[in-house]
């Protein structure tokens, strides 16, 4: 019996061409991948402030609906809670979604949506609607800030144009964003956005720092901002009157005044769920100020135990970073949180009478439509970029080692 005839493979030379071979996954097998990858803890921690954010709302929703009804049209008490609930399963699917990106999709995504809201803001002073003497919203079926999609899109595009110094240390990336952050800072002035204008200026501040900017350009740019800022006081009157109310004590009649008098009414355990009675005079309850609300509620306690959450998660996200060995995951990584963070803390301190008035949500807790969707666009992209195969060794180092074996390799 003859042996069947067998053709050996011709032996590829140095320049033959090996076509990939196509990978298909089944949808199991992606999420086995994303479950392995993703940070179960920043998972965790921000699945409980979600759900605080469910419970606070609630608490916070009477006092809403109250401010809005008249004598002859009763808004429902709990209409913002049920609204609440549909935005935060609405947001929890898209930040989901998001954090199954890949670094090179949550660049591109960021990029694009940036550049979007950037033109929205060009239109928003005039097509937008105006509330409380600004034009910041443009009605699109729902209230939407571009400002808010803007953060998260400003601390990518920024992320990328930095991290071009690996490829070319002489671009001036520095002033390019620079120059970036000032035409945005121009445009939300011209709603006018002060609150906005100085947590973009945070997150720049941050990027710039990591990328290596000189102390001494950085002080004469704080400096610039400084001016700039008492040209806002000077030329904005709702910038000058919160200022002014912020330094000279307010009244008993003053937002800052009425957040401050309601948080401490509960003392350290509160008084109790939809117990509360100052927060019915407290305007925005719902969304500025329902830090307050909590206090009042739910105690002082409580109150610390949220802050803890926060302080837990930007430490977790940058914990995450330290053996990070690519430069646009870690300056991405690092204005995403500052982002979430800085809304975070600016929130606080306005509630406890420490920061002026800037109209900022507290991120995740506060009701909001499309500023609960922009902080889980903002958190998907931060899951998507901290995500890291376990089994895969990293260098690490700082963001010289970075940068010197770079060029080192070159």
């Amino acid at each position: 019996m003859s042996a069947p005839a067998y053709s050996p493979t011709p032996a590829r030379g140095p320049g033959a061409y090996l076509p990939p071979v196509p990978v298909q996954r089944r949808w199991r097998d992606s999420v086995r991948i994303w479950w392995r990858e993703i940070d179960k803890l920043l998972l965790l921690l921000i699945g409980l402030l979600m759900a605080l954010g469910i419970v606070a709302v609630a608490a916070a929703s009477p006092a809403s609906a109250d401010m809005l009804s008249t004598a002859k049209e009763r808004v429902p008490d709990l209409m913002f809670f049920r609204r609440h609930i549909v935005f935060q399963a609405m947001g929890l699917c898209l930040m989901i979604g998001l954090s199954f990106l890949n670094r090179d999709q949550a660049r591109r995504l960021g990029i694009m949506v940036g550049a979007v809201m950037l033109a929205l803001l060009f239109v928003v002073p005039f097509i937008g609607e105006e509330k409380n003497g600004a034009r910041r919203w443009i009605n699109v079926g729902m209230s939407l800030q571009p400002s808010e999609f803007l953060k998260p899109g400003f601390a990518i595009i920024c992320a990328w144009i930095l991290s071009w110094r690996l490829r070319d240390p002489g671009l001036p990336v520095i002033l390019f964003v620079t120059g970036f952050f000032g035409l945005i800072a121009a445009l939300l002035m011209l709603q006018p956005n002060l609150g906005d204008a100085i947590l973009f200026g945070g997150i720049w501040l941050v990027l710039v720092l990591l990328a290596g900017m000189q102390w001494q350009r950085i002080a004469a740019l704080i400096g610039g901002g400084a001016g700039a800022l008492t040209l806002a006081y000077l030329l904005y009157d709702n910038a000058r009157h919160r200022i002014d109310g912020f330094l000279g004590g307010g009244t008993a009649f003053d937002q800052v005044d009425l957040a401050q008098r309601t948080i401490t009414a509960g003392g350290w355990t509160g008084a109790g769920l939809w117990l509360g009675v100052r927060k019915m005079n407290l305007p925005e309850a719902h969304t500025d100020y329902i830090f307050s609300v909590i206090g009042e509620e739910f105690g002082l306690i409580t109150c610390g135990i949220i802050v803890m959450l926060y302080c837990a998660l930007v430490m977790r996200a940058l914990l995450r970073l330290t053996g990070e060995d690519n430069l646009f995951a870690l300056l991405a990584a690092a204005g995403l949180v500052t982002q979430f963070g800085g809304q975070a803390f600016i929130n606080i301190l306005v509630n406890l009478k420490l920061f002026p008035s800037k109209g900022m949500t507290l991120p995740l807790i506060s009701y909001g439509g499309s500023s609960t969707l922009a902080v889980c666009f903002t958190l998907g992209l931060l899951l998507a970029i901290t995500r890291r195969n376990p089994f895969l060794a990293r260098e690490g180092g700082s963001l010289r080692d970075l940068i010197e074996r770079k060029d080192a390799s070159a």
